[in-house]
């Protein structure tokens, strides 16, 4: 029996990079498991993809910032599979570059809303149904850059730490009913939203300078530590950031 058989999981922002991988190594792993990002198509592309590999999803439009369509998200899991084990709060966004005292307060307020606030509200209004299962799971994805700020990416680097502290300060509050939260910190990896970071070759030869590996990550590598995470593997963790950079520095 695979180890996440008859779980049914939650991952936003799951139609590419991390949160793709993520969906489909839970999926390989048993769980069924719902698809969602802000455009329909996406979604529709996603889903097609996972269901040609006979593995079994639910496509959901959701922009994590509106509340109606995180309601949505939910009230279509529970309508298709009955319950919800797990929430895998991947959504981020970062729409401008820069030092984060350079950063303009609307900018701010965006990448905040959708980065912390946003899987503040996922977490908080998933535990209804969370509650209902025993071994039930949250896990956020952070980034390195929450430990070690990058450059370019100020404000981001910033949410992402208030990410971290939002793993340690829920798991202490959810220890006592068994839910587990937890948080996955990347590294620099190759997927769409982290091209600044690499596509050039003067920005691939500085990010790989910063990487004892030698190497960019892979999204594949990132949902391992996801399935980890949230299976009876990991049944004594919670409150921890499990960082998967390459050896890139990770201390507060």
């Amino acid at each position: 029996m695979k180890r996440l058989h008859g779980k049914v999981a939650i991952v936003t922002a799951s139609t590419d990079g991390i949160g793709f991988s993520i969906a489909k190594r839970l999926a390989e792993d048993g769980a069924n498991v719902v698809v969602s990002s802000r455009k329909q198509s996406n979604v529709d592309a996603a889903v097609d993809k996972l269901k040609k590999l006979n593995l079994e999803v639910l496509g959901v439009k959701c922009h994590v910032g509106l509340s109606e369509e995180r309601k949505a998200l939910f009230e279509q899991t529970i309508q298709k599979y009955g319950k919800l084990n797990i929430l895998v709060s991947n959504a981020a966004s970062n729409p401008a570059v820069g030092g984060v005292l350079e950063c303009e307060e609307s900018v701010w307020d965006k990448i905040f809303d959708v980065n912390v606030k946003a899987a503040y509200l996922l977490a908080k209004e998933s535990l209804p149904h969370l509650r209902k299962s025993k071994g039930s799971n949250i896990v956020f994805v952070s980034s390195i850059a929450g430990y070690d700020p990058f450059e370019l990416l100020g404000t981001y680097s910033v949410s992402k730490t208030a990410l971290i502290g939002l793993t340690k300060a829920a798991a202490k509050e959810l220890a006592p009913e068994g839910i587990r939260v937890n948080c996955i910190a990347p590294g620099i990896i190759r997927t769409k939203f982290s091209k600044p970071l690499y596509e050039s070759e003067s920005a691939h030869d500085e990010a790989l300078s910063r990487i004892p590996m030698g190497r960019l990550g892979e999204s594949d590598e990132m949902a391992g530590v996801a399935s980890f995470l949230v299976s009876e593997d990991a049944s004594y963790i919670t409150g921890e950031a499990i960082v998967a950079s390459g050896g890139m520095t990770s201390r507060l």
